[in-house]
């Protein structure tokens, strides 16, 4: 397991994308000040803005996110294997928000946990 991306969710994601892109330097991948999701080039674990939409998970293009309004970070761990992955943990007692599905729009298989201090852990492959 390999951390590959951090993502913070942040309510004011606008204000936040000028900061980094602007004062902070760091080189635009995707998105821009009016996208819902922007990432920056940062060596070899990327990092991401992404609006959080509500209190609650959500449905965004007929999926339901796991983390809420509430949430600050994601850290995504890239794995070879999702699905042996979420059974490993599972088999640790490890509670998951979400099961292994894909992203189509995204190209990724990912899965949701929540670490004991309660962060959005993602587990993610390419597909």
């Amino acid at each position: 397991m390999k951390l590959a991306h951090v993502r913070l969710l942040a309510p004011n994601i606008h204000e936040c994308f000028l900061f980094y892109r602007d004062a902070m330097g760091l080189e635009v991948r995707h998105g821009d000040e009016t996208t819902p999701f922007a990432e920056f080039a940062t060596g070899d674990v990327s990092f991401a803005l992404e609006t959080p939409m509500a209190d609650d998970p959500i449905e965004v293009r007929s999926r339901t996110l796991p983390f809420s309004g509430r949430d600050q970070v994601a850290l995504v761990f890239r794995v070879e294997n999702v699905d042996a992955a979420y059974e490993e943990l599972r088999s640790k007692g490890v509670p998951f928000v979400q099961p292994p599905r894909d992203t189509p729009e995204w190209g990724h298989r990912v899965a949701y946990l929540r670490d004991p201090a309660g962060n959005v852990i993602e587990l993610n492959q390419g597909i």
